[in-house]
């Protein structure tokens, strides 16, 4: 007579599986990264089900064509296990908003003082007529990136990697409303000032459509991951740093604005965080034990694809450097910068910056 082995069958039943700290007080789903768990990682690690971890009876609801409700295709992207990913800004709703709430006040308290001092009428004219046209436009590309992420973290497998996603598309409309409404307060106090000229910029302006087609491809691509790589690896130190900082923030204050540079600031203290995330995330897509040559070659010809339209969007605001009376800083040497600057975040990612 043969024996037969059985197969212990899958219980969804209350303390039926094993997993770490199942046997502990502590009832702890996760592996931390750490020796102790984070705050960040108590109430974002394993908030979302998963048919692969806890979830036995599969998706709960799924969508009409039969997909759960995350999905691994929606990248091309491949990993061992998508659950490994941890923000290092460790952001969650409520630190998120906390830091948003905190931004706003400084902008808010930085334009008030300038209006109540009569800042606004003390700027140089040609440079009024940069911010109406040139700042304005860029809110245009401010809000596409973050309409952008805002559709790209609908689609993440975990919801470590959607919160990173959110929080970063929740920065870029921040900046886009702050802008918006600084031009408007300022608009306010200086004779003549055109609030809509940077819409018209924007949409007919030569100079500008290399953002535009290049914004409206990361916009356009159906990857999530793609999209947040092409913002933060590619997009923002070719363009988004070249303008921000590599113009408003230098030019502002030796044509009279104090301001400007103050309202800008903040975004770059944003995208230095936005960018650790991505990078420690697509770090361990090219660094996974069985997917790494497969990720690396999708890396690459994301990095080929979108270092063309960006270097295409950076030549064409090339001529405002040049509109300013006083030009502190050549576009050549901030150029130069940005492109020293995303030679260093490809090489962390072993990815090469395609030549022109």
């Amino acid at each position: 007579m043969t024996a037969v082995q059985s197969v212990p069958a899958k219980s969804g039943a209350a303390g039926a599986a094993v997993f770490p700290d199942s046997d502990s007080r502590k009832y702890r789903y996760f592996e931390p990264r750490s020796k102790r768990a984070t705050h960040y990682e108590d109430v974002t690690v394993d908030v979302q089900p998963d048919p692969e971890r806890y979830l036995l009876q599969d998706w709960i609801i799924s969508f009409p064509n039969g997909k759960g409700a995350y999905t691994k295709d929606n990248t091309a992207a491949l990993s061992s296990n998508w659950h490994a990913f941890r923000a290092p800004d460790q952001e969650w709703e409520r630190t998120h908003y906390q830091r948003q709430s905190k931004i706003e006040t400084m902008v808010q308290s930085v334009i008030a003082n300038g209006r109540k001092s009569g800042a606004p009428k003390g700027f140089d004219k040609a440079w009024v007529k940069i911010l109406q046209n040139h700042l304005g436009a860029w809110k245009h590309a401010e809000f596409g990136l973050g309409t952008s992420l805002m559709q790209a973290q609908r689609y993440g497998y975990t919801q470590m990697i959607n919160n990173a996603t959110l929080t970063n598309s929740s920065y870029k409309l921040r900046l886009a409303q702050d802008i918006t409404l600084y031009l408007a307060e300022i608009g306010m106090d200086i004779p003549g000032f055109d609030d809509t000229a940077g819409k018209r910029a924007w949409l007919e302006d030569k100079g500008w459509q290399g953002t535009r087609e290049a914004i409206e491809s990361i916009m356009g691509s159906a990857d999530y991951l793609e999209q947040y790589f092409a913002t933060n690896i590619v997009f923002e130190p070719l363009v988004g740093e070249l303008f921000r900082s590599g113009f408003l923030m230098q030019v502002g204050s030796p044509n009279g604005d104090f301001i400007t540079p103050a309202v800008i600031s903040a975004a770059e203290a944003d995208y230095e965080r936005n960018l650790a995330n991505t990078i420690d995330l697509m770090h361990l897509l090219v660094s996974d034990n069985q997917h790494a040559a497969h990720n690396k070659k999708l890396f690459q010809g994301w990095v080929n694809k979108h270092v063309a339209l960006a270097g295409k969007a950076a030549a064409g605001l090339q001529p405002i450097w040049s509109q300013p009376h006083s030009k502190p800083v050549q576009y050549a040497d901030v150029r130069a910068q940005s492109v020293e600057r995303i030679k260093k975040i490809l090489g962390e990612l072993g990815l090469v910056l395609p030549k022109e």
